[in-house]
């Protein structure tokens, strides 16, 4: 019984064209782990012989519609069961046919390995390659092509290799990172359960080996803690406790948490099952967490850890496919988004293209119909609390329900948050009149900025302090920098007088020069923003336009203007190197606030009095606006 207990469990789905073998191959792992009952086998037996089969065709095993029995051909998802003395199985036999995308999609969407079976005499198909494309929308970890009958082509080396020359080229284009190969004869069992004597230039492991030493644990996110809560459990007035599954990452008891929407923040006083107490929970789990506080919790939210925040949003990318037989999608029609355990209201704000499944071109289109896949923009009533998919396929997936027929009519995998199509026109505006050295190609980060943020526990983010001189910018930045550096952030304080010594040294005090200053300020903003650090820029920054341009680096929501102002008297009884009696004098030309114009911010985000509030007091505002935009809760 333990040892049963500790086996680890594995889900695959096998797919591949029509009459490749996919029933045949799961029929025989199945016959050969012996999980058939004698009297399927024996109906099996019956029914071969009653088709003339000179072989028992164990695809018959798999194929449990009738109207897959009489076609020959696998319509619906066909799950099944079984184990051997090292892991435990779960498979889904899904469909091949384009015209069963959402079949394959419903299949693949849980797996943790894929496996692609292409006919050796028909080598690498169209379908073949739709298929490996779903597999890497759906980011399934691990992908096995199994080159199927094999005997059918006297196991010959050479028709095996030009198969899997052709497949590795074409994987190239695809976002996949664990691509195996394997020679197999389903209907024979050659290579399935151990190594064929037919195909000694082989020397790879057979399947059900490779299955069942495929490494998957180091797939599991452990790292982000998602609880999406189900249901709030009060039997009675001393108990309060909220259930629901762990999706991904590990919570323990005593550890500090976050309740999203509202923000509020308490500790995990224990975690309770009905077997028990848990010293910890880790998915799949289903669990009650009770906290220490009295916090207003229910259906559709989501406990997270302090420095460990999803993206949130009501505006998003994703990739989506039409699941619904009936309608097509429609841009002015609402519906029910479910995610995880939230539901709300939603609409695709826009279409960007389709994808050509067997092609992998993107088409332009303004709508999408059964099985078409495409890229889309959606806006929700609500936010919602995400990662993207790529890195956490529960919380960055989701689907789109009629809210008339209550059918589920699509299905979605979230990208990234989008900015408003004036942010982006904006940005792109920004972009082209920047100058570029010529003969310069942009290369992305070696590691991405998610990557960055999900390890320092926070989000990255530009606090832009503008504001006279003497305003207070550099003492309340420093002070700020100071806070988030002991609670474990990742900082960078900016300032103007540290670039003007170095890397804007050559630049003077001309409206040009300034606003050259503040270009390369942003720059470099831009660059430890990247490396998922929380940027501090203390600048005058004068004139609207350059500001601005800054933030069009930035995405949206994660750029902070804040207006430091002060009445201009106190900034020159503050000033501590005589720089207002030197512009007055006339000893210094073009200074901001005295013979320079200052452009005060008209919107920002955050609006700051030093002449009227104290130090404390913006600090405690500075970091309720992080609180809130889940930059940085505590």
């Amino acid at each position: 019984m333990m040892e049963q207990k500790e086996k680890t469990l594995l889900r695959f789905v096998t797919t591949g064209s029509v009459d490749d073998g996919k029933s045949t191959l799961i029929g025989r792992l199945l016959y050969e782990t012996k999980t058939i009952y004698e009297d399927q086998l024996a109906a099996v037996e019956k029914t071969s012989k009653k088709k003339g089969y000179e072989e028992v065709d164990l695809a018959l095993l798999l194929d449990g519609l009738s109207a897959e029995r009489e076609q020959g051909i696998t319509i619906d998802v066909a799950y099944r069961y079984f184990e051997t003395s090292k892991r435990k199985f779960i498979i889904a036999d899904t469909p091949g046919h384009e015209q069963y995308t959402r079949n394959m999609v419903t299949g693949a969407s849980t797996a943790d390995l894929a496996i692609i079976l292409i006919d050796a005499r028909n080598g690498v198909l169209t379908q073949s390659k739709r298929h490996g494309l779903l597999v890497s929308l759906l980011q399934v970890p691990h992908l096995v092509v199994a080159v199927n009958k094999m005997d059918l082509v006297d196991y010959s080396q050479a028709v095996y290799d030009e198969i899997v020359a052709t497949y590795q080229s074409f994987s190239e284009k695809l976002d996949i990172h664990d691509l195996t190969f394997i020679p197999v004869s389903a209907l024979k069992g050659d290579n399935i359960i151990t190594r064929s004597s037919n195909m000694p230039w082989y020397d790879g492991m057979p399947l059900l080996h490779y299955l069942e030493h495929v490494h998957v644990t180091q797939d599991r996110n452990l790292v982000d803690t998602r609880f999406p809560v189900q249901y709030v459990i009060r039997p009675h007035q001393d108990f309060r406790g909220f259930a629901g599954r762990m999706v991904s990452g590990i919570l323990r008891p005593g550890e500090e948490i976050v309740v999203l929407p509202s923000g509020k923040s308490s500790t995990i006083r224990s975690i309770e099952t009905y077997d028990g107490t848990l010293q910890e929970a880790f998915p799949p789990q289903s669990v009650v967490a009770t906290l220490n506080d009295e916090i207003d919790v229910s259906r559709g939210d989501m406990i997270v850890r302090t420095n460990n925040l999803p993206q949130i949003s009501n505006h998003f990318g994703a990739i989506l496919c039409w699941m619904d037989d009936r309608n097509s999608l429609s841009q002015s029609t609402s519906y029910y988004l479910k995610h995880t355990t939230r539901t709300v209201k939603a609409f695709v704000s826009r279409l960007i293209y389709k994808i050509d499944v067997n092609t992998l071109h993107r088409e332009q289109t303004n709508t999408l119909n059964l099985n078409e896949i495409g890229r889309v923009e959606i806006k929700t009533s609500l936010p919602i609390f995400f990662d993207s998919y790529k890195t956490n396929r529960q919380t960055g997936s989701f689907i789109l329900i009629d809210p008339v027929t209550q059918n589920t009519v699509a299905s979605g995998m979230i990208r990234d948050v989008v900015r408003t199509l004036e942010e982006v026109t904006e940005a792109q505006k920004e972009e082209q009149q920047r100058q570029k050295s010529t003969h310069v190609v942009w290369k992305d980060l070696n590691i991405p900025r998610l990557e960055r943020e999900r390890r320092h526990g926070h989000k990255s983010a530009v606090l832009w302090f503008t504001g006279l001189s003497g305003s207070g910018k550099t003492t309340i930045a420093r002070r700020l920098e100071k806070l988030l550096f002991e609670r474990g952030c990742q900082t960078m304080l900016l300032d103007g007088d540290h670039l003007r010594h170095g890397l804007c040294g050559d630049l003077g005090f001309s409206d040009e020069d300034r606003s050259e200053n503040i270009r390369r300020a942003g720059e470099v903003a831009r660059l430890f923003f990247e490396s998922g650090h929380i940027v501090l820029c203390t600048f005058i920054s004068p004139f609207k336009k350059d500001r601005e341009a800054v933030r069009a680096l930035l995405p949206a929501g994660q750029f902070f203007e804040i207006a430091v102002e002060c009445d201009l008297e106190v900034c020159k009884r503050r000033d501590p190197h005589g720089l207002y009696q030197k512009a007055i004098k006339g000893e210094i030309a073009e200074f901001t606030g005295i013979s320079s114009p200052y452009e005060a911010p008209e919107h920002p985000e955050l609006r700051v009095e030093t002449d009227l509030q104290s130090v404390d007091d913006i600090l405690e505002q500075l970091l309720t606006v992080l609180h809130q935009q889940t930059i940085f809760l505590s």
